[in-house]
């Protein structure tokens, strides 16, 4: 892949987003050939970024556009520029801070001039964004609701809970928790049944949904968390950086004699689908014969208990990414052989 000859570089804010861009020339090296501008961050306003980008002969196969990772703010303009056949990058803004030594002024023409000069450098590890499938953004949207929903029911119920503990009683505090439990059980189960409805109305998700709840301890909640993941991981089928992606792999964290601590997650990855993760890997550990006996043998090994169940959780991950690459439902007691083994025509004999 041959690298372009120019570079947008965009700065992203809530009611406005400045672009430069900058290009590399043999002679003088890396420079910006357009000043930063700055546009306002709504959809009637993209046609004009659009305009100032053609003035200076900026062609959608010669360039790339690269802006920071700014949630529902840069979403728009992202879309507009893939549906315009714009290369389309959204990069983490600390992996853009990192690059550059942290002196000088800090504002959004500097910013957008950074990320310009940041897609050149690194031009060789970025990937293109593209959008989501509209069912995928629709269950994400979902699983976040979901979530939010249940810890609000959680806070209301822990708080009854404790009104009820005191002498002197409240009556009033105790119907409003209790009304608000109520109601918050209905959305919930109301989000929960149009998840359901709009899995059986996509074939693909379907399948994955129904192949994922053939695993042991994989729920419906859990398989429609996998499904998204499926189509939102850079690697779906790669269960080391599924884990990673997640936020349930182990790194090591050592430098030197002075500083050594014990390997952990980092946590990157959403904090419902670890925890869920976490629950199937618990409910393994007591159902499944296997991974009762797995969990067994490493605790008399001398493991921590939250060790075992981290490596239970990849293992499923495993699992899963196998299922998802195979499109074959679970097979209780499966074991995998060596391709070799296959080959060898006469019984091996032990002398």
């Amino acid at each position: 892949m041959n690298k372009p000859g120019l570079y947008v570089g965009i700065d992203i804010a809530s009611k406005t987003f400045t672009a430069a861009i900058g290009k590399f020339e043999e002679e003088t090296g890396w420079g910006i050939v357009a000043k930063p501008t700055n546009f306002e961050n709504k959809y009637d306003s993209f046609s004009k970024f659009l305009h100032w980008l053609k003035t200076h002969n900026v062609q959608a196969e010669e360039c790339i556009v690269c802006m920071e990772s700014t949630g529902v703010y840069g979403e728009a303009l992202a879309y507009f520029m893939v549906s315009n056949n714009y290369k389309t990058v959204i990069e983490a803004p600390l992996k853009v801070k990192r690059a550059f030594d942290p002196e000088g002024h800090k504002s959004d023409p500097v910013d957008s001039c950074q990320i310009a000069e940041y897609a050149y450098r690194f031009f060789d590890q970025l990937r293109y964004w593209k959008p989501k499938d509209v069912v995928i953004e629709q269950l994400k949207t979902l699983l976040t609701v979901r979530e939010q929903l249940v810890e609000q029911r959680t806070a209301h119920k822990n708080a009854n809970r404790a009104i009820v503990r005191k002498v002197v009683r409240t009556p009033l505090a105790e119907t409003i928790h209790e009304k608000a439990v109520q109601e918050l059980t209905k959305h919930i189960e109301a989000v929960e049944k149009e998840s359901k409805r709009l899995i059986n109305d996509d074939p693909s998700s379907r399948e994955l949904q129904k192949l994922f709840e053939s695993v042991p301890g994989i729920g419906s909640i859990l398989a429609t968390f996998l499904v998204v993941t499926m189509y939102s991981a850079p690697e779906p089928y790669n269960p080391k950086a599924l884990a990673a992606y997640i936020g349930i792999c182990p790194y090591e964290n050592s430098s030197g004699t002075s500083r050594h601590k014990k390997a952990t997650s980092r946590h990157y990855g959403t904090s419902p689908m670890r925890r869920l993760i976490y629950l199937a890997s618990m409910s393994v550990r007591q159902h499944c014969p296997v991974f009762k006996r797995y969990f067994l043998r490493k605790l008399a090994e001398g493991k921590q208990k939250q060790l075992i169940l981290n490596n239970i959780a990849n293992k499923l991950l495993k699992i899963v990414c196998a299922i998802a690459r195979t499109r074959t439902p679970y097979i209780p007691g499966y074991r995998s052989i060596h391709p070799q083994l296959l080959t060898i025509k006469q019984p091996l004999t032990v002398s």
